[in-house]
């Protein structure tokens, strides 16, 4: 059975209801948060919250709950389901109002909903044989560093991927690379590996930065810094960044092939430091 929260509640999700009125449902009016969890503990809570609260922040929306209480109910959702490896869904709107209207409700109730889905590795075909993507122009607001619910601009993306027979959808702007529909992207160019600085036009991804912080720790050249198209399409390795994916190696952007067509050494190298990383956390000893 799963189990959910929804404004104070543990319940099994058949249970679980919300207003048609809520602002989530009738405007996208919230903010969301994806958090893997290793083991049962959960990867780099601190900052999933951080970049929560500044989401919050972005939408005038206040936070309901302090992050000693986001950790108790997440960590008590964690124990409420099955699997030692769980995605942690949270999700905040501006709530219910008495009527439909653009402007902010006063008072503001909050729709807090939480859930938790099996985490499934990484298909091992993806990891060996890398992924397709395809690139489109990025369409989206200019404020992408908010993890906001209105996606339709991601969906669409991602469909077309889909219908070209794609795993992901790189997006351009101006000739430059933002991001994936969702996730976040890194190159490597003459060994050195490349990420887009972060920005209104993209998101500030978690595992994005963890995998930065390796990277360095682990003398691996990584810097922040604008890719261009040129860049991208010319590029030695392309990877795709998520909490969910982790790091997949891209071996044909629309049609053609990256290089030899085959997960490169570097991100070979990545994936080994980084599967060290989740044991560590598994037992406690990361955070």
């Amino acid at each position: 059975m799963q189990i959910v929260y929804l404004n104070e509640k543990f319940l099994p999700v058949e249970q679980a209801q919300v207003s048609v009125l809520d602002r989530g449902f009738l405007f996208a009016d919230g903010v969301y948060e994806v958090i893997p969890a290793y083991g049962r503990h959960l990867l780099r809570l601190g900052d999933h919250l951080q970049r929560l609260q500044s989401s919050l922040d972005g939408i005038r929306l206040s936070n309901p709950l302090s992050n000693e209480r986001w950790t108790q109910l997440l960590n008590e959702l964690i124990s409420k389901n099955d699997g030692d490896d769980q995605s942690i869904y949270v999700q905040v709107t501006r709530g219910a109002a008495e009527k439909r209207a653009h402007a902010f409700p006063v008072p503001v109730r909050h729709t807090v909903f939480c859930m938790s889905t099996p985490l499934l590795p990484v298909s091992k075909q993806q990891l060996l044989q890398g992924i397709a993507a395809i690139t489109l122009d990025d369409i989206r607001w200019h404020a992408c560093h908010i993890k906001s619910t209105a996606l339709l601009a991601n969906v669409l993306a991602s469909q077309q991927a889909v219908d070209k027979n794609a795993s992901e959808a790189i997006l351009l702007r101006d000739g430059m690379v933002t991001e994936g529909a969702v996730s976040n992207i890194f190159i490597v160019s003459h060994g050195v590996m490349l990420t887009p600085p972060k920005s209104p036009l993209l998101l500030p991804g978690i595992t994005r930065d963890l995998i930065i912080e390796l990277a360095r720790s682990n003398a691996m050249v990584c810097k922040e810094q604008e890719i261009s198209e040129h860049a991208l399409r010319g590029a030695d390795e392309i990877w795709i960044t998520s909490s969910t994916r982790e790091i997949l190696p891209v071996v044909t952007l629309d049609g053609k092939i990256i290089a030899d067509g085959k997960p490169g050494a570097v991100w070979h190298r990545m994936i080994d430091i980084y599967q060290e990383y989740k044991k560590r956390l598994r037992s406690g000893e990361e955070s």
